[in-house]
């Protein structure tokens, strides 16, 4: 009985460390535990228990344990140093699902209970009419030849207000939400990228939505309306030949000063590039240092960046040229000015809004990063697996759809799971936006990844249509998008920025339940403050090393999830990874302290693993939300294959942490065998994957449900001709199959010198009616892959 009570209580005091159990009564527990299994003397127990006390009582551990942790953090550099502008960027947005993450303990009760949004009927009506609309004036292989949209285009975007989706009605505007704005993009994005991207820029970062949330009522009343009916074309000028992803880098400045009437003036000198609709823009947002060196309005010379409205008319601007990215037409410039002058009030905010530019940039780049680039990138990757899965089941080679062979079919399943899990993850962040939230990191995760996802997604679809994507032409399906997929990772932050600092760098300190306020009291000297998020800290990696390995052990199963199925399933694996991340990420900033933020290549597999338990969420979040049994193993792929990605992650961190004998044990092998013990999984089996790809070569409603929102073209075009031989092609299956059945009965040959299908006419294998229509979808088939040619002189001159 003694055992078993012995066993009792240490299995109590497990369960209570997992738990998270509060050190006032884990701390008895563990006394108690200590008296049973170790039975010190009387005399060794009461010095343990009063320092046990001690330990968990603030007012004694502050002054004499923590005020010499606190020296010896400042002596050893072991917090990391954040500068004010790094603070600004900190404390933009709002912590999310980013937080449940860090915390090793996700409330998957809470994160199911966020909106996975639906469209308006205003908003779907708008899709079903003007959109469409706008689609079919579109054609995208002239759009490049002339290397702009057309002029009845144009003046259709302004007059439908597309250029004012985020604007409100009562100024004019659309009115829309996150999700409508983004599936407008998206839509347009599978037609024509220039024409998503000249729509998306006026609903992204730029002069409205700075307006909206910190101009005047004047500048609202003022240029609201004129930004929604097309009146004025606005560009936001940010970046600059030595101030990329650096913002803060900024040389482009502004001087306060007096004219001739004794009026306060701001004098502007400015040298911008790649900024979209530079040349054409009338309204320029504008992003530079503001100095007061005479000191009109205050005492500080140094007023820092500050964002402002430039009217492009105005005296100095210098406009109208035209960068070449990578051919793709979209307009895209130099953007300079001297000595430009503007008065106070042209600043965003008026003068309340002198020196908040860098926190305005913040706050309002989740617009970029969660909603405009993940839409023209869902687009890219819906169009790519419509397009690949299409063409792979008419093109045949060997007397075989090239979507049968093992090797193509395998990235079908790539292109069916990405599309999938892209769409779920932008409904699932978009309903955050819309619900009031600024993700900050879960919006950079979306910047890296859906577009990383575009550029994977087209490169495996340009692998499966081959000649027909390389040969540019009216018949070319996939030719632009790829030549545009590099565009997007490099806007709104370098990728290489993003995953190395940002996600994890960013996000360990704005997401970690104590990191930031620890950091706040050392700064402040504040020996309480720091003695309570400190200790706090402390348990808290120790209830996540618990964790950690109890679920290891147990593969998550110690764990009840709040979902059922396929959803419970992978719930266990994401709260087993979570503790593991949190655990590693305590033991990585005690390990690195301070240097941490300089370790890119370990934040950005801890980045790695952020993003691909988030992904892997929002998979399960739209499952939920939707419950299509038919799509359980696009499911079951994804989270396999972002499981797998986070093994990997997990295994590359342990081998590359560390240099000592000592530290190279406890990574290397003490921490890698908790990881090995049991992995989180192994990749797709090569029969999922097979079977996941028939969605793509299939007609059903499941396979329209994946691929939604793909423009299906117009009359004469590639894309509407594909469409039909598609469903020409699947109407003639069974025929083919009859004769192949023939064929191996030896009722046919297919090597007859009249052709297989003449001889099944002329033995009663098929009808006439079916031997014409075999030799229509045959003739259709080879009409389909066939690519543009020219005469030379054509050719040479072609666009001019």
């Amino acid at each position: 009985m003694y055992l078993y009570l012995s066993i009792l209580l240490a299995l109590v005091l497990v369960w209570s460390a997992f738990r998270g159990t509060s050190a006032w009564i884990w701390m008895p527990l563990l006394l108690i535990n200590i008296f049973i299994w170790i039975q010190p003397s009387f005399f060794i127990m009461v010095i343990v228990s009063v320092l046990a006390l001690l330990l968990i009582t603030p007012a004694f551990r502050a002054p004499f344990i923590s005020r010499h942790i606190m020296s010896a953090i400042k002596t050893f550099h072991l917090l990391p140093k954040i500068s004010d502008t790094e603070k600004l960027a900190l404390r933009a947005g709002d912590v999310w699902l980013d937080g449940e993450f860090f915390s090793g303990k996700p409330d998957f009760g809470f994160i199911y209970k966020n909106d996975y949004k639906k469209l308006s009927k205003q908003e779907a009506l708008f899709l079903k009419t003007k959109v469409e609309t706008v689609c079919k004036m579109t054609d995208d292989y002239k759009v490049f030849a002339k290397r702009d949209l057309s002029e009845e285009v144009w003046e259709y975007l302004k007059k439908e207000h597309f250029f004012g989706m985020i604007i409100p009605v009562e100024y004019g505007g659309l009115g829309f939400s996150a999700l409508g704005h983004s599936s407008v993009i998206q839509k347009m994005a599978t037609r024509s990228q220039v024409l998503a991207i000249t729509t998306m820029v006026p609903n992204s970062l730029g002069p409205a939505e700075l307006i909206l949330h910190y101009g005047t009522k004047k500048q609202k009343d003022h240029y609201l309306p004129r930004l929604a009916d097309g009146r004025d074309i606005p560009c936001f000028a940010l970046t600059e030949p030595l101030a990329g992803s650096d913002a803060t880098s900024i040389q482009s400045s502004g001087v306060v000063f007096k004219d001739k009437k004794g009026t306060i003036k701001i004098r502007l000198n400015f040298e911008k590039r790649y900024i979209t609709l530079g040349a054409i823009a009338s309204l320029i947002g504008l992003a530079f240092v503001l100095r007061d060196p005479e000191h009109i309005l205050g005492d500080e010379e140094e007023l820092g960046i500050t964002c402002a409205l430039v009217d492009a008319s105005l005296k100095g601007v210098i406009q109208g040229r035209r960068h070449d990215p990578l051919g793709v037409p979209f307009i895209n410039s130099p953007l300079n000015g001297k000595d430009v002058v503007i008065g106070i009030d042209d600043v965003i905010g008026a003068q309340e809004g002198i020196g908040e530019g860098w926190k305005m940039l913040m706050e309002s780049l989740a617009v970029g990063r969660g909603i405009s680039l993940p839409s023209t990138s869902c687009g890219g990757v819906k169009l790519s697996a419509d397009v690949a899965g299409k063409y792979a089941l008419i093109r045949e080679q060997f007397g075989l759809s090239i979507g049968r062979f093992e090797g193509i079919g395998d990235v079908l399943a790539r292109l069916a799971a990405t599309t999938y899990a892209l769409d779920a993850a932008r409904i699932f962040t978009i309903g955050a936006i819309d619900a009031g939230k600024k993700p900050a990191v879960i919006n950079a995760v979306m910047k890296y990844h859906a577009t990383e996802m575009f550029r994977d997604a087209v490169n495996d679809g340009m692998d499966i249509v081959g000649g027909a994507g390389i040969s540019l032409g009216e018949r070319n399906f996939l030719g632009h998008a790829y030549m545009g997929a590099p565009i997007a990772i490099t806007v709104e932050g370098a990728n290489i920025m993003t995953r190395t600092l940002i996600q994890f760098g960013q996000g360990l300190i704005r997401c970690h339940p104590y990191v930031y306020s620890e950091i706040e009291a050392f700064e402040a000297n504040d020996v309480m403050a720091f003695d309570k998020n400190f200790f706090n800290h402390v348990g808290f990696t120790l209830r996540n090393g618990v964790r950690a390995l109890l679920l290891s052990l147990t593969r998550g199963y110690l764990y009840l999830p709040v979902g059922s199925g396929i959803v419970g399933k992978y719930e266990r694996r994401l709260v087993w990874s979570s503790a593991m991340f949190a655990f590693l990420s305590d033991i990585m900033m005690a390990y690195y302290g301070g240097e941490l933020k300089r370790k890119e290549q370990i934040t950005a597999r801890f980045g790695d693993i952020l993003s691909y338990m988030y992904l892997l969420t929002a998979t399960l979040r739209r499952y939920k939300e939707e419950g299509y049994h038919s799509d359980t193993i696009l499911v079951e792929y994804n989270a396999q294959l972002m499981l797998s990605k986070i093994q990997e992650a997990y295994e590359a961190l342990f081998s590359n942490i560390g240099r000592s004998f000592v530290s190279r044990f406890f990574f290397g092998t003490f921490l890698r065998f908790f990881i090995r013990l049991n992995r989180f999984s192994a990749p797709p089996s090569d029969h999922l994957a097979l079977a996941l790809a028939d969605r793509l070569l299939e007609t059903s409603e499941a396979r329209d449900r994946l691929c939604e929102g793909v423009y299906a073209g117009e009359t004469g075009d590639a894309i509407v001709n594909l469409n039909k031989v598609f469903m020409q092609v699947h109407e003639t299956l069974p025929l083919f199959s009859r004769i192949k059945t023939a064929i191996k009965d030896k009722k046919l040959s297919k090597n007859s010198p009249s052709g297989v299908y003449y001889d099944a006419l002329e033995k009663g294998v098929i009808t006439k009616e079916e031997y014409a229509q075999i030799m229509d979808v045959k003739q259709a088939r080879t009409e389909c892959v066939q690519v543009d040619s020219y005469e030379v002189d054509a050719y040479i001159n072609r666009g001019v």
